[in-house]
């Protein structure tokens, strides 16, 4: 039986090799308006193999409005250009740095909605269409570091350009996520499009947002992985050029990376579903109460959504700690509840990776670290009876450098339809037995297995698995 289960999985393993698609991203950002750009640029690049980069647009934004520097991504191209050879030896599919610059586009020097109508066509604008209009089935996703206007002059024109049929059709394969709203653009395009899949922290008040949970330094919780003493020790410092460009914090950490760790294949992330969680936070479809929202004090011009928008979730997450002795991990005594713990609960991990591709700048293949092979010895999605009890495997998981795993299985209970939190004895073991709570109609649960090894620096890969539970 457990050989068929095996083969089983092994086959939905190949299937899921065989589909898997890297997504395609074009890039909106105010680039100089804040130090945090060139920092999300320098983790972007790391990433290039992973997703699909269609376009590096450099915007304006409320922070810098009539001026656009895209000089000083081509700064950034050239340094990615000088460890891509390094980088591909450790995975394949790095794109040259002579097709980044390819990429490189500008969007208007003009704040927000002066830039969106008719004559206010940019390279950018026309980089978006052109993009969207490619025959790729593939969703078109649009990760705004600054000001959204080059993204609305773009729809504006397929409004005023194409049949309402086309214009359904374009902005069907359109995927928005924004750094909180940094002009006055986005509230238009959600306003005027009804349909564009767009996620968001509304309103003016980042201190409150999701993607802030990059940042912010959490009391009671170790924050060391974004201290300033740790970027230098392994992103800044002896780490290649690219890590030399890497600029000191001026007001948070790479505030913008939020838009795009959604997008990055670990097992854990799911773009199409902002609901289920991941690197990039966790978004719920809803119409928030503007009477709710919060003023944080800058000049965007602000009002209430007029439909349902991907926006703030709230996580209730106690960490998993190292324990010394007995169990290699244990819960916290602490338990922490909010917007950005959708995000920050992954902050080591996902810190942790960037510093081991940082690694392989400059590194050879033997002496850095590369990430475990998550496989499940039963498929991502099985069905169970109430009251029964199932198995959760990842045996057959495998590190390429031989470093030795650890496991770490836990229920989500914020994602799936069945919120009460489902035990599992002990977690930390490759195999976990699971009792089906008692239901009265038919439950989804998601549970989660973190498959991380013991290299320097650890990393982290992920398997979801669904359980539909049925009466």
């Amino acid at each position: 039986m457990r050989n068929r289960m095996l083969f089983i999985a092994f086959f939905f393993v190949l299937i899921a090799q065989v589909i898997a698609q890297k997504d395609r991203v074009i890039i909106l950002s105010d680039i100089e308006a804040d130090p945090d750009d060139t920092q999300s640029f320098v983790r972007l690049f790391l990433y290039a193999n992973q997703i699909e980069l269609k376009g590096l647009v450099a915007t304006t934004s409320c922070w810098k409005q009539d001026s656009v520097e895209p000089e000083s991504i081509k700064i950034l191209i050239e340094a990615y250009g000088k460890v891509q050879p390094n980088l591909e030896l450790h995975e394949k599919g790095y794109p040259t740095s002579e097709y980044l610059h390819q990429l490189v586009k500008s969007g208007l020097p003009k704040y927000g909605m002066t830039g969106v109508g008719k004559g206010q066509d940019s390279e950018g604008s026309d980089w978006i269409i052109q993009e969207l209009e490619k025959k790729d089935n593939r969703p078109l996703w649009i990760s705004i570091w600054g000001g959204a206007n080059t993204l609305a002059q773009a729809l504006f024109k397929i409004r005023e350009t194409r049949t309402p049929a086309q214009t359904k059709k374009l902005i069907q394969k359109l995927r928005v996520y924004t750094i909180s709203d940094q002009d006055d653009s986005g509230l238009w395009m959600r306003t005027n499009f009804p349909d564009l899949f767009y996620i968001v922290s509304p309103g003016d008040d980042y201190g409150s947002a999701t993607w802030t949970g990059i940042n912010n330094a959490v009391k009671g919780n170790d924050n060391s992985e974004i201290s300033n003493s740790w970027l230098a020790e392994n992103i800044q410092q002896d780490h290649g050029p690219l890590g030399a460009l890497y600029p000191d914090v001026a007001w948070g950490v790479e505030g913008d990376t939020p838009a795009f760790l959604g997008l990055i294949p670990n097992g854990l992330n799911a773009a199409e579903h902002p609901e289920w969680g991941g690197w990039g936070g966790r978004y719920e479809l809803y119409k928030p109460d503007f009477s709710k929202t919060k003023k944080g004090g800058s000049i965007v011009e602000i009002g209430p959504e007029s439909r349902p928008i991907w926006t703030n979730a709230i996580d209730t997450y106690t960490p998993y700690i190292k324990k010394e002795y007995g169990r290699s991990f244990g819960r916290d005594t602490i338990t922490f509840t909010g917007y950005k713990e959708t995000l920050w609960r992954w902050r080591d991990d996902f810190q942790n990776d960037f510093a081991a591709r940082m690694d392989w700048c400059y590194m050879s293949v033997d002496e850095a670290n590369h990430p475990p092979v998550v496989v499940l010895g039963h498929p991502e999605e099985f069905t169970v009876k109430s009251g029964t009890t199932f198995s959760l495997d990842a045996f057959n998981s495998y590190d390429p450098d031989g470093d030795n795993l650890s496991f770490l299985w836990f229920h989500y209970p914020e994602v799936g339809s069945y919120h009460k939190t489902i035990e599992m004895g002990a977690e930390n073991v490759h195999e976990v037995q699971v009792k089906a709570p008692k239901v009265s109609k038919k439950e989804t649960a998601h549970f989660i297995v973190k498959v991380m090894d013991k290299g320097n620096p650890p990393i982290t890969r992920y398997q979801r698995v669904i359980v539909t539970i049925t009466p």
